[in-house]
């Protein structure tokens, strides 16, 4: 099992059990028509992901989605309506399976006019040595007794601050480790877990090195991945370090 992440794309190359997996996460289409009910004209991002994931299909078996593919929860949107059958229809002629884990955003996307796609439950599914979860609800024990978990959820960030107090954020890779204590409720666990950045430009991200910061989902709010000694790589491949090495204080405009 090899896994590799893509360079300047937030998406994973996977070779497991012979066949070659493109993975991303957290695409929320539907989220501009969101931003419009509330006044914030964004052009839709849903043809500028399906061109960023048929680039990236060549050599490709299947293509796995790990959540969060809608936005609009309860319900869908126009949008949403309108824009996945053609997504979908575009994406099953370029690999040989779709899968999707589902994400807390996808209540009712089966009821959308689409086919050919493997929708899995929340909790989660494997192939070969890896396990795939969107991570907002726990998974299950036969995802946790692979070798590497995969999961997205958090749409994790670096937040950067320079001298004069200007702040970026950058959407970051993280490679973690689960605490030692952590086998209370599973009897195996991965040896890695790797948290994929959101793939939808419009989200900017959630910083992960925010002094008290908190990190959602099961696994991390129950403190069974170690955070402060994970590995955070930008999408051009540079080495952070780990995340407690980079913590900075909350700015003004994140205080609660």
């Amino acid at each position: 099992m090899t896994l590799s992440p893509i360079a300047d794309h937030p998406a994973l190359r996977i070779l497991t059990d012979g066949e070659t997996v493109l993975c991303a996460g957290d695409l929320h289409i539907g989220l501009e028509d969101e931003m419009r009910s509330k006044g914030v004209i964004v052009p839709s991002q849903t043809e500028r992901m399906l061109q960023e994931l048929l680039c990236l299909a060549e050599g490709c078996d299947r293509l796995v989605l790990l959540g969060d593919v809608k936005h609009q929860v309860p319900g869908t949107s126009e949008q949403e309506h309108s824009e996945l059958p053609r997504f979908f229809s575009s994406l099953t002629r370029a690999f040989r399976d779709v899968d999707i884990v589902r994400g807390n955003h996808d209540v009712g996307i089966e009821d959308i006019g689409f086919s050919g796609v493997h929708i899995h439950p929340a909790s989660g599914f494997s192939l070969g040595d890896v396990g795939f979860v969107h991570g907002h609800i726990w998974p299950s024990n036969a995802v946790m007794s692979r070798r590497t978990l995969v999961m997205a959820h958090n749409h994790p960030a670096i937040l950067f601050r320079d001298g004069v107090g200007h702040i970026t954020t950058e959407r970051c890779w993280l490679r973690c480790r689960f605490r030692e204590e952590a086998h209370s409720r599973y009897t195996e666990l991965p040896e890695e877990v790797v948290v994929v950045p959101a793939l939808n430009r419009s989200l900017q991200g959630s910083p992960v090195n925010l002094e008290g910061g908190r990190q959602i989902g099961p696994l991390f709010g129950k403190g069974m991945i170690d955070l402060e000694n994970a590995q955070a790589y930008l999408l051009d491949g540079v080495h952070l370090g780990p995340v407690k090495s980079l913590v900075v204080k909350k700015p003004r405009r994140f205080l609660d």
